[in-house]
This record gives structure tokens, C-alpha cells and sequence, in this order.
């Protein structure tokens, strides 16, 4: 039987238009030409939808924090029970604020190591956190020139285990994949992650790891970026 095939992810949504209203037509150009070149060289998998065909969902998997409003959700492609049981790099598609977090670890060859036997804490920071974060000049460097610089940062956002927002909350911390403690306090369905991140829509539970979606980005890289994204002159 043909396998079904994954868009790139769902460009027409309203929600996409609205968080990437800052992003200028340049950098989304070669963001684009990152995540096709390397999807056509063999991302497989199957459409959020089919992970529950012909099962009764026990429950619907419940997210939490104050931008969980503005994604996905119902029946609306990339909803938390679409995601539930798809590959972390299929469900990071589908989430329309992670973009940039997808097409990095696209660039960076990292997406066959989010999977793990013994599952994977993956926190993903929004567009709107690499644009303040990072001149559109030094984003590029990154996707298209310092692979292995990007692995780094990207490293910094990894945690071995699939934990969820309670799970490291009640732990006090964790460490990532670049070997950095990262404090995690807080609850009520958010979290703050080493003083500086909140967690913005937490628990996606997806095949071996949890997905929190996160408003800074982590890591000892100098800023470069501003509240625009601006690109470096």
C-alpha cells in the first residue's frame, strides 16, 4: 500500500499567518529551502489523523499553559490527540509556532536522535523566541553554515526521558543533552526553566517523548536578535 505523504506542514492555517507575521519574506525563503531539501531526502511517516483510526481514545491528551488557546486543537489538524503516537519530528510540523525549531533540527541531521529507547523532554522555543534571540543574519549562519554549532544549542533543549511538565516541576530540574542544569520551578500547568524560559503550552505527548513549547531560547549563545528579528547590517 502507498504511504500517505506529510506536508510540510499546514502553511494555509490561520494560526501560521498570525505567529509569523514578524518573520520578513527572506529569512522564511531560506528556512523553507532547509526543511525541503532535507524532508525530500527520506522524512516518513503518517498523518496526525491516522494514529487514532479504528481506536477509542481513552482520553484526549491535555495540554497546558497561555498559547495553547492559539494552536491547534478540536479536530483542527495538529491538535495534542492528533500528535499523540507520531514521531517527534512529525508532530514539530504540525505545531505552526515551531517553525524555526523544526527547520533546525532539520539542518542540524538531528531529528533521527529524537528518538530514544528511554524517551526524550524536548523543549521548543517559539519563532518569536529564536527572532529575539537571533539577527536574522545570525539564524542563517546557524541553518545554512554552523551545523555543528546548532547541534550544540539544539542539545540544549533535549532532555534524556519523556517528562512531563509535573514530572519536572516535582524534580526540581533537569539536565540536557549539552550537560547544562537547568532549573524548573513553578505549577498550575507553567513552568519557569532556569530563571529566564516559561513554558507557554506544555505536554504534547507524542511516539517516546513530550513536547513543551517554550518562550526563550536556552543556551550561553550571545543575542544577537531583537523583538523584531531584524536583520544585521
Amino acid at each position: 500500500m502507498d504511504q500517505p505523504v506529510i506536508p510540510l506542514r499546514p502553511r494555509s492555517h490561520p494560526l501560521l499567518r498570525r505567529v509569523r507575521r514578524r518573520h520578513p519574506r527572506r529569512r522564511l525563503t531560506a528556512l523553507a529551502a532547509v526543511a525541503v531539501s532535507l524532508l525530500l531526502t527520506g522524512c516518513t511517516g503518517a498523518e496526525p489523523g491516522d494514529a487514532a483510526n479504528g481506536k477509542a481514545a481513552a482520553a484526549a491528551p491535555v495540554v497546558s499553559g497561555p498559547l495553547c488557546d492559539l494552536l491547534p486543537s478540536g479536530s483542527d489538524p495538529g491538535n495534542p490527540a492528533a500528535l499523540a503516537g507520531q514521531p517527534p519530528e512529525v508532530a514539530l510540523q504540525w505545531l505552526p509556532v515551531l517553525t524555526t525549531f523544526d527547520a533546525a533540527v532539520r539542518a542540524s541531521g538531528l531529528a533521527a536522535d529524537l528518538h530514544s529507547g528511554s524517551g526524550l523532554t524536548i523543549l521548543a522555543p517559539t519563532d518569536d523566541a529564536f527572532a529575539a534571540k537571533f539577527s536574522e543574519d545570525n539564524l542563517d549562519q546557524l541553518l545554512l553554515v554552523q551545523q555543528d554549532t546548532l547541534r550544540g544549542l539544539l542539545r540544549e533543549h533535549l532532555v534524556a526521558g519523556s517528562l512531563s511538565l509535573s514530572d519536572m516541576v516535582a524534580a526540581g530540574g533537569v539536565t540536557t543533552l549539552a550537560g547544562t542544569k537547568v532549573t524548573v520551578t513553578g505549577g498550575g500547568g507553567t513552568a519557569r526553566l532556569a530563571g529566564q524560559a516559561d513554558t507557554v503550552c506544555a505536554d504534547y505527548q507524542v511516539a517516546g517523548a513530550r513536547i513543551h513549547i517554550i518562550d526563550r531560547v536556552l543556551g550561553k549563545l550571545p543575542t544577537t536578535g531583537g523583538e523584531d528579528g531584524h536583520r544585521a547590517h
